[in-house]
């Protein structure tokens, strides 16, 4: 992995999710005034880490662990890890990905980029996975890419820990 992140995680994705953000934005007008950036100071908001811990618990169901209390720590230490992976990417990327964070954090950019009605609180496992495949899936490329990001950022943030590894079968390092 580049310092930069995943493959997917370009900076012309990034660009281009930015500006798409801002159209979406300039459309659903109330929610301009209403947006809260998705990032401060680099690290994730409490809104933000709200968005990637139910995004994590939908990319990653089935490899989190099934009990309650080891699940939590697996999400937390999936959000100290995505902090740290977005410590290490450009502003430029920062910003970008703070203004499309803040947008779903809004309702209108939850429905209309999401396609979720439910809060991010208030919504299931199921719900979340539903309107992820009906991203993925979409004709409208922010969409795609919104969730490409969701889903790259959640992964590598996750796989790169060392409880991960179990998960994949891997053994970890060998020592020299």
């Amino acid at each position: 992995m580049s310092h930069y992140g995943p493959p997917h995680l370009q900076r012309r994705t990034f660009l281009k999710l930015g500006v798409a953000s801002a159209v979406v934005l300039a459309v659903a007008g109330g929610a301009v005034a209403l947006m809260q950036p998705g990032l401060q100071n680099g690290k994730l908001t409490e809104g933000s880490r709200l968005i990637f811990s139910r995004a994590g618990q939908t990319i990653l169901a089935g490899t989190l662990p099934a009990e309650a209390g080891p699940n939590q720590i697996a999400i937390n230490s999936l959000l100290d890890r995505i902090d740290t992976f977005l410590s290490g990417t450009p502003d430029h990327v920062q910003a970008e990905l703070s203004m499309l964070l803040g947008l779903l954090g809004t309702v209108a950019g939850r429905r209309g980029v999401v396609g979720l009605s439910s809060g991010w609180a208030d919504a299931s496992v199921a719900d979340i996975t539903e309107a992820f495949q009906a991203m993925r899936s979409s004709s409208v490329s922010l969409r795609v890419q919104a969730y490409q990001g969701l889903h790259d950022i959640v992964c590598a943030s996750y796989f790169s820990g060392q409880e991960s590894w179990a998960v994949l079968g891997y053994p970890g390092p060998k020592t020299l």
